[in-house]
């Protein structure tokens, strides 16, 4: 871990890492922002804010079908840096302009403005590690990448919630601006042009400049579809993406309504739980990312999803009973912890076997699929907690997952898995 850091030939990443954990720590104070917003309007409504946060993914299915195509055309260091810089514009409208009013439709048509940039933002940055990282380090530098979110999962939770719960919605949104500026420099200062290697190779395997290629985006969303549909490990991939992000859909809202009721707080208490959370994340993407390789890649995600689901479980009916804020952190930790390794071996998989003028395609494919996931059992799970309870709904979805989990396991025996294995990743 020290030779990474201290290896010249990692620099531009670690620009990139600082920028992911600075930008993602505003996420997190964003996300706060949001929800206290809600809270003060109509607190303990899952359908409100199952409303707000429906903003934040529709533009994957607007935008996100064309953004794989273009950032594999764009320069990708510039897409990153424009896409932080209008971010950042956007969300200081809200505290600034639109808080105060009583209609709440000019804040999700700014918070859908925000997720439309972000749409491009995603697969640019997931398609440029390969580029700036040597190949035998592209497990630990998604190991580093995913533990950017952790880490500032932790501390965007953590400050976020006090910070909405005692000075109130509006420094969430001032900071999340703050820290999209800050990001956007750091990513200005990564000093490799890939736009140019991407022509490169382009012109080598096609014969002609890559600006004179007369493609449709359309076209392009067509072969971006048959690549995904003749690789049976990205399709393994999507398919257990969709599965954990439904699981994450259905609890989600879910659960925030849960924790503010149980133990009679907006945000402060969910900023602890989603603290422990966090460093439970990031303790199992280290672990992962260390020893990642002497477990087979599917049966990894196979494991991690039937733990996540027995900690659901547990949680579940353990906090309902007991509500205790020691025993629903030590149980958050635990759930971070089995979930970390399952997108680490995820991106891993999609870096190894996607063509390197595919990826873009390839990752606003897969956002494609896990928001569609996401946001269809957010929107059911909300529908059902007007008939269930809240702690009902989050032991069916955890015994959804070890479901899955178990049918996944057995049919690794009949050689359904991954084609890679971990003598592949060298």
């Amino acid at each position: 871990m020290i030779n990474f850091f201290a290896d010249k030939k990692n620099h531009d990443f670690l620009r990139l890492w600082w920028a992911q954990l600075i930008s993602q720590f505003g996420d997190r104070l964003n996300q706060m922002a949001l929800i206290g917003l809600v809270a003060e309007r109509a607190f303990g409504s899952t359908w409100d804010l199952t409303k707000i946060l429906s903003f934040t993914i529709f533009p994957v299915f607007i935008i996100g079908p064309i953004a794989g195509v273009y950032v594999d055309r764009w320069d990708r260091r510039k897409t990153l840096f424009v896409c932080d810089l209008i971010r950042c514009l956007l969300v200081l409208t809200i505290p600034f302009l639109f808080m105060g009013r009583d209609s709440m439709v000019p804040i999700y048509i700014v918070v859908f403005l925000i997720f439309c940039f972000s749409r491009f933002y995603v697969p640019a940055k997931m398609s440029i590690i390969p580029d700036i990282v040597p190949a035998e380090n592209l497990l630990l530098a998604n190991s580093l990448i995913t533990t950017t979110g952790m880490i500032a999962f932790v501390l965007g939770c953590a400050l976020g919630g006090f910070i909405v719960d005692i000075i109130g919605p509006r420094a969430g949104f001032i900071g999340d601006a703050v820290t999209f500026g800050a990001a956007a420099a750091l990513v200005f200062s990564i000093r490799k042009d890939f736009h140019l290697k991407i022509d490169r190779q382009r012109i080598m395997s096609a014969g002609r400049d890559f600006i004179r290629i007369e493609r449709s985006v359309f076209g392009e969303i067509k072969e971006g579809i048959r690549y995904l549909s003749s690789q049976r490990d990205i399709r393994f991939i999507i398919n257990m993406l969709f599965v954990l992000l439904a699981a994450a859909g259905s609890a989600y809202v879910i659960i925030i309504i849960f924790i503010q009721k149980t133990f009679h707080s907006i945000t402060k208490d969910l900023g602890v739980l989603a603290v422990f959370l966090g460093i439970g994340l990031f303790l199992g993407s280290l672990v992962y990312g260390r020893w990642g390789k002497k477990v087979a890649m599917d049966k990894t995600i196979f494991l991690c999803l039937m733990a996540a689901g027995g900690m659901t479980i547990v949680f579940a009916t353990m906090v309902g009973t007991y509500p205790n804020i020691l025993l629903a952190a030590l149980l958050s930790f635990f759930l971070g912890f089995v979930i970390g390794p399952i997108f680490i071996a995820a991106n891993t998989v999609v870096h190894i076997v996607s063509d390197e003028a595919m990826r873009g395609k390839v990752f606003s494919a897969l956002e494609i699929v896990i928001h569609f996931a996401f946001l269809a059992a957010m929107v059911i799970s909300s529908l059902l907690s007007e008939i269930f309870a809240p702690a009902w709904i989050l032991v069916g979805v955890g015994t959804l997952c070890i479901v899955v989990g178990l049918i996944g396991l057995a049919r690794l025996k009949t050689g359904a898995g991954l084609a890679i294995k971990e003598g592949n990743m060298a």
